[in-house]
């Protein structure tokens, strides 16, 4: 379908095909405004195969959302506004059953689909012009356990809504930093943040998880993946569990006390010092106490280093950062608390964010070189905006320990992890592609990658790199044969598929693993 892509307002498209009747959508089935059925995108997934289970006509239930919905722009739009997909229908889950529905009449049409939580994929992939978007972030129930540190929550919480759940109850599990991220995506990547060295990544600490799998040819049905049930899948899951199985629809955790948290803040004027800074930083943070997560951040202007350190002390968090606070005179600030209230305290309301974001993901396993810090003094320096950064995470303590069933995630034994990131344009004026800034935007970060590749290795699935060719082992190094496998027990049709998903591994395409 051909539809408007010029630079006018956000709202200002065509509906000429949005709003044509599905004549196809099948008795039983909800009719859909959209494209006819021999215009739809084909879900090679969806395609029927004879001898399969058959399903009734699925009917699409919970908050339904069409192109001619009043709400339709704002149930559309995704968290960075670079990427802009007209879907078909997007479907808001309200319970399990929404979710199976909705699964089972995308095979039925045979419309692709894709899955939503925290609006926050990167490269656009949670969206999808012409399908269905399976939106989950309405399934926020919680279930907290505090006697055997277990909580079961709904795959639609964020990260500040888990963070500051479980902190009521003086509990914690890892997140990343940004509460408006969907819990579910961060922690089926990986998940990393200032709790990655005391807790492990987010996806040690998932034991369980409730998720809606193609069955047949046409149908879905629910599966509880736990240690003991569809362990498999549970592996998979913790790291590679992003719209590449199921729909994960609520997460079970077990989760750590932590009463109280002192929050560090460091800031240097100016980045004359950073080759200090960062030499301190590398050989100081991934090798501290295990309780303290720290995170760099450089931006053209100055310089930020941020640590937690759970059940710690202001002068036992300057002890253990005094190596790179030592260097100038940086401006130091220190809080404690609740980890909840610290939590929520540093962030930033999504309307005060550039619209329009680029990022690059890689991990390192050796300490940088000058000449590997010189070419990220000089590409900060010339930084196209104030809100671009190269932001590191320090790794090592309890990353390096695998638990009890092993996890799809690979890099646990990097040093830190590191990401040129440049952010630009204002929030709900003309679309990224318009903007005159994301030529050189884009151009700057492409450079910058490519300028640290000697230094650097893997990439963060959570954080996709799209021009890499070797994005399979990249992201899951050995583990991709493996996942291959489980993608064809589980998802053998290949339903669940987008730019850089997993094959199953009886495809023959241009995915084959090499």
């Amino acid at each position: 379908m051909v539809r408007s892509r010029g630079c006018g307002p956000l709202h200002d498209f065509s509906r000429r095909g949005l709003l044509k009747a599905t004549a196809a959508a099948g008795a039983g089935a909800v009719a859909v405004p959209g494209v006819m059925a021999a215009e739809a995108p084909s879900a090679s997934a969806a395609t029927k195969r004879p001898g399969g289970a058959k399903c009734k006509p699925a009917e699409l239930t919970g908050r339904i959302v069409r192109p001619n919905d009043s709400g339709y722009t704002d149930a559309r739009l995704g968290w960075d506004q670079l990427f802009s997909h007209y879907p078909l229908v997007i479907v808001f889950a309200q319970n399990t059953q929404d979710v199976v529905n909705a699964l089972t009449w995308a095979r039925q049409n045979d419309v692709a689909l894709r899955v939503r939580s925290g609006r926050h994929s990167l490269e656009g992939w949670s969206n999808v012009d012409n399908g269905l978007v399976i939106d989950i972030s309405e399934l926020k129930s919680v279930h907290i356990d505090a006697g055997s540190h277990i909580a079961t929550v709904g795959a639609g919480l964020n990260q500040l809504e888990a963070v500051t759940t479980l902190a009521k109850q003086n509990l914690a599990v890892t997140t990343g930093t940004e509460g408006s991220v969907g819990l579910s995506g961060a922690t089926l990547g990986g998940g990393f943040g200032f709790l990655t060295r005391w807790l492990g990544m987010a996806c040690d600490s998932l034991v369980g998880a409730e998720i809606v799998v193609p069955s047949g040819d046409e149908c879905a049905e629910v599966i509880k993946a736990d240690l003991h049930h569809d362990s498999d899948l549970l592996w998979a899951l913790r790291g590679a569990g992003n719209g590449n199985f199921g729909i994960v629809t609520s997460l079970t955790y077990k989760v750590a006390p932590l009463k109280s948290v002192t929050y560090l803040t460091a800031t240097w004027k100016g980045i004359g010092d950073l080759h200090a800074i960062f030499d301190a930083y590398q050989r100081t943070a991934p090798t501290t106490d295990d309780r303290l997560g720290t995170q760099l951040e450089i931006h053209r202007n100055q310089i930020f280093l941020f640590g937690v350190l759970p059940e710690g002390t202001p002068d036992e968090a300057k002890q253990l950062l005094a190596p790179i606070l030592s260097i100038d005179s940086p401006d130091v600030t220190t809080q404690v608390g609740n980890w909840g209230d610290v939590y929520a305290g540093f962030q930033i309301p999504t309307e005060l964010e550039p619209a329009n974001w680029k990022f690059f993901s890689q991990f390192t396993r050796k300490p940088f070189p000058s000449e590997a810090i010189d070419i990220v003094t000089s590409f900060v320096k010339d930084a196209p905006t104030d809100d671009t950064n190269f932001f590191v995470q320090a790794f090592g303590g309890n990353v390096r320990k695998s638990p009890r069933g092993g996890t799809a995630f690979p890099h646990r034994d990097a040093l830190f992890y590191s990401e040129p990131g440049v952010g630009w344009g204002k929030r709900g004026t003309q679309p990224g592609v318009c903007d005159p800034l994301t030529s050189r935007c884009q151009a700057w970060i492409a450079e910058f990658s490519q300028a640290l590749r000697p230094y650097v290795n893997g990439a963060y699935v959570n954080v996709p790199n799209i021009g890499q060719q070797d994005w399979e082992t990249a992201y899951w190094d050995s583990n991709f044969d493996r996942l291959r496998e489980i993608k064809a027990k589980y998802d053998p049709h290949n339903v669940f598929q987008y730019e850089q998903s997993i094959p199953p591994a009886s495809s023959r395409s241009e995915h084959e693993h090499r």
